[in-house]
């Protein structure tokens, strides 16, 4: 296993000024970063807007999955969310005053096509998309916009199997395309899929995300990530050929990356550690870098792998403007010969994940959520390793932040003073900047989340916004103390560490 002291002694990828930060709270402010780097916040629709059966929006598979009973730990559903539906002007006013750059909204499909076929076009949602899109503008606020954050219009997964048809590929495009057409005019940044790692290990593997399939895990999964893949490629392809031009954006997909870091120096535990980097980004990164699936990917999944033709190797090739990177947390990985976590696609990596040194010392600060770990040393690590692997292409870290268990008892004074967000903040913005100076091409970074929100299978337990939602009081929006922060911290210099901290 690792030593703390001798990782930070002898790893040579820590500088002298990281390695320091592993002793307080990190050393920070806006002048460490170019004068063009982007700040933002990020949410997704399914978990801010609710408004589920307003403005002509058709039910999505978040929307089935979350009225099954056991199927969320509280119970609860995004039927209304936090309302950004009703309350967007409000949000985006936040926004505006705490000073960010920019901010990740995603679109829903099924409010743009209620069946997700595309027959027939619901103005009520592009009035929607139009109106944020034109507020955010008339502050100031370049809007960035994800085309897929996982809520597929149930229709589709009802009468086609949603991700498992290579259908789906058309019906995107023409989402895709709608999209391009009514706000590209405005909206320069596209994303097109969110975390299509998640979509296709927690909704078709273990089965705790929508659709919540797990009949076959050995082969769904890598067959809804193909046509993922072949669905991004295809909507880059006509923003290519038929908007870039005139509309002069970008096109990029976001993926979701823990660091791992071998847990020895035994040739098996490094071998696991490349393995388990190549089955988180090089399964959507390799094929539009390199043309195929990671060499390992192919050698452990065998035929379950499904293969490119030519032509969609030639779709797939450099259809990213950039990469969108969500980071949270890192790992020590060892070699197992059999995972101990559930689903084909962990047993399938030989793996184990340890979040202990050697001495039982956690590897960082435990957030609320059981997965979350404070270890800022490890985005440094995954965007210098983005930018070897794959030519240095510019990235955006697209999400990072943490939780707060939601605390019913507490009084609000103490919900908003959440001194931890504002230390994680601080130590893994430094160590952005200094993968900045190593030379990775990192372009703009949006903490997750600007709102409290429903967080998927945990519901309502877990708090990640820098703006805290009241939901037992008319979801009343109050900053908290990270939200203020990032507002000195725009002003300059106030983002320093104080005695307080």
């Amino acid at each position: 296993m690792v030593k703390k002291e001798d990782f930070f002694f002898n790893n040579n990828a820590l500088s002298a000024e990281q390695q320091e930060e592993e002793n307080d709270h990190g050393d920070i402010s806006r002048s460490d970063f170019p004068p063009n780097f982007v700040f933002g916040v990020a949410t997704s629709a399914y978990q801010v807007e609710g408004a589920c059966d307003e403005g002509g929006r058709g039910p999505c598979i978040w929307d089935a999955f979350t009225h099954i009973s056991g199927n969320v730990i509280d119970g609860s559903n995004g039927d209304i969310a936090v309302d950004q539906y009703h309350r967007y002007k409000e949000d985006v006013e936040l926004i505006a005053k705490l000073g960010f750059d920019a901010y990740r909204i995603s679109i829903s499909w099924s409010r743009i096509f209620p069946d997700g076929l595309g027959t027939k076009v619901n103005e009520e949602g592009i009035t929607y998309y139009n109106n944020i899109i034109n507020s955010l503008l008339e502050k100031g606020i370049e809007p960035y916009v994800t085309l897929y954050h996982w809520d597929l219009p149930l229709h589709l997964h009802e009468t086609l199997d949603g991700w498992l048809n290579k259908e789906i590929v058309k019906y995107f495009s023409i989402y895709a395309d709608t999209c391009f057409a009514n706000f590209g005019d405005r909206v320069k940044n596209w994303i097109t899929l969110n975390e299509p790692l998640q979509t296709a290990v927690n909704g078709y593997d273990v089965g705790t995300f929508a659709p919540g399939r797990k009949e076959k895990p050995e082969t769904e999964p890598y067959l809804a990530a193909h046509h993922q893949l072949l669905a991004h490629a295809s909507a880059v392809s006509i923003y290519k050929s038929k908007y870039k031009e005139k509309q002069g954006g970008k096109v990029g997909m976001t993926v979701d990356c823990e660091w791992a870091e071998a847990n020895s120096d035994k040739i098996e535990d490094k071998i696991a550690a490349a393995r388990r980097i190549d089955f988180q980004l090089g399964w959507y990164l390799d094929p539009i870098y390199y043309g195929d699936y990671p060499k390992v990917m192919r050698e452990k999944l065998g035929h379950r792998l499904p293969k490119f033709t030519e032509e969609e190797k030639e779709l797939l090739t450099n259809s990213l403007d950039f990469v969108g990177l969500n980071h949270y947390t890192t790992r020590f990985i060892s070699h197992v010969k059999e995972s101990p976590e559930e689903g084909d696609f962990y047993k399938a990596q030989t793996m184990e994940r340890i979040v202990e040194w050697e001495g039982g010392e956690l590897i960082g600060e435990k957030a609320a959520s059981e997965w979350l770990y404070m270890v800022p040393w490890g985005i440094r690590k995954v965007l210098n390793y983005i930018a070897r692997r794959y030519n240095n292409p510019p990235i955006y870290v697209t999400e990072n932040g943490m939780d707060d268990e939601e605390n019913e008892t507490s009084p609000l004074h103490e919900m908003l003073d959440d001194k931890l967000r504002v230390v994680y903040f601080k130590r893994y913005l430094a160590a952005v900047s200094q993968a900045i100076k190593d030379g990775a091409d990192v372009r703009g970074h949006f903490a997750w989340s600007l709102l409290d929100n429903f967080e998927w299978a945990q519901g309502y337990t877990k708090r990640f916004g820098l703006i805290y939602v009241d939901y037992k009081n008319g979801l009343t929006r109050h900053p908290k103390s990270s939200a203020y922060w990032f507002s000195r911290f725009f002003k300059g210099g106030e983002g320093k560490k104080s005695k307080s901290d």
